[in-house]
């Protein structure tokens, strides 16, 4: 069967089903088996890169989250991947992954495998301007929102100089040298509404540049600090001290509305001096829902903001994240900042689920009750319970937006 470059996701499904059965075989790499194997990975990869604007985990990344949320050691990994130097080697990105440790680690850690089969990535970027469709930008939002100046029928007879205008306050005269070096990190994939997600990350970009922080010391942030601002959570005025302690600490805050049809709820990334900043957007106006955002977000900043390029966009945020272990990450340590999993499943409010065990936990732990109501419901998947008890209402009238 010949190998084409894949045009649907159907193509794309069937490939990444032939990689799984391909994998399972174990081919050797110059049977016919194991080079049919080698452009499918090619395939996958290319329409990946062309069709998605965000980034996925490197397998390298992948396997350290699961060694992290297992409790794995290097010497664990000996089982899938052979000596002590080989599993050095790996994770230090001096060699590639064989086909034996795929089909290993996919098996036995659960590490997917269009995950896997990337081959080491050259270079971050994500855009070019010939990939730019200008067009796809929210122009009428964003005239609407003050965002650009002029009427949106005039702003598209000249759309590519006026986006590189509205660009050019964040760091360059073109959209190539601002946000195209960028590597944008999504947690659902959300492609069809990538460009409106691009222009609300500029946004709060712009906006950041307005605030004046002390310089941001990495030691700052850590699992302490995290529950620092979780316990800011059981006052009434806990939100605008949390934006308080952050700024002070050199990690801006911005409050943006997401754009119509985007689901995000906060995002994060480092500006051009080195500073921090998070977005939020108050998309539900709840308690529970800003503080796991807030601390989801602290968490990358934490974790993951490593490189000044990477920005990091979480939509949806009260679903599973797929296959990504970055937010997995995020999500797992922001709820034990509020709620340790060791007393969460031994608490009432976890057995019982009761308002009563929900106050009772929310006091022994010096958080809010929304919190506590906010985590039955995630895990439950029930979020028409305890609704009078999650604050909806309460943040946006204290920071002052509509």
């Amino acid at each position: 069967m010949a190998t084409t470059l894949i045009k649907t996701e159907a193509q794309y499904k069937r490939y990444l089903d032939e990689v799984e059965e391909l994998i399972s075989a174990d081919p050797l790499a110059t049977s016919p088996e194991g080079e049919r194997l080698s452009l499918l990975s090619l395939a996958i990869q290319d329409f990946e890169k062309n069709k998605f604007f965000f980034k996925k985990p490197t397998p390298i990344e992948a396997i350290r989250f699961r060694m992290d949320e297992q409790g794995l050691k290097q010497s664990d990994l000996m089982l899938y991947i052979g000596s002590k130097s080989k599993v050095s080697e790996i994770l230090s990105g001096k060699r590639n992954l064989t086909i034996p440790m795929i089909r290993a680690l996919n098996k036995h850690l659960g590490i997917p495998l269009n995950v896997l089969i990337q081959e080491p990535e050259e270079s971050s970027l994500k855009f070019s301007l010939s990939d730019v469709k200008w067009s796809k930008f929210p122009i009428s939002e964003m005239v609407k929102r003050n965002w650009l100046r002029g009427r949106a029928n005039d702003i598209k007879e000249e759309l590519k100089k006026i986006i590189e205008v509205f660009f050019e306050p964040i760091g360059g005269t073109t959209v190539q040298k601002v946000m195209w070096r960028r590597t944008f990190h999504n947690r659902t994939e959300d492609i069809e509404n990538g460009y409106s997600l691009l222009a609300w990350s500029a946004r709060v970009m712009f906006l950041s540049k307005r605030i004046r922080v002390p310089r941001y010391d990495k030691s700052v942030i850590s699992k302490d600090f995290l529950r620092e601002v979780a316990r800011l959570s059981q006052l009434d005025q806990g939100p605008l001290l949390a934006r308080e302690v952050l700024e002070k600490n050199g990690i801006k805050f911005i409050i943006e509305k997401h754009l119509p049809k985007t689901k995000i709820d906060g995002g994060c990334f480092m500006d051009l001096r080195g500073n921090p900043v998070i977005g939020m957007t108050l998309r539900y106006d709840r308690l529970d829902n800003f503080w796991h955002t807030l601390l989801h977000e602290l968490v990358h900043v934490l974790k993951h903001l490593g490189k000044g390029e990477d920005v990091y966009l979480d939509d949806d945020i009260e679903r599973e994240p797929k296959n990504d272990p970055q937010e997995k990450e995020a999500d797992k340590l922001a709820r034990e900042a509020f709620v340790p999993r060791a007393i969460w499943k031994r608490s009432d409010a976890f057995t019982l689920q009761t308002q009563n065990a929900i106050f009772a936990l929310a006091k022994q732990l010096s958080i809010h009750p929304a919190i506590v109501a906010g985590r039955i419901r995630y895990e439950t998947e029930n979020y028409t319970r305890f609704s009078s008890l999650v604050g909806q209402g309460k943040v946006k009238k204290l920071f002052g937006v509509e």
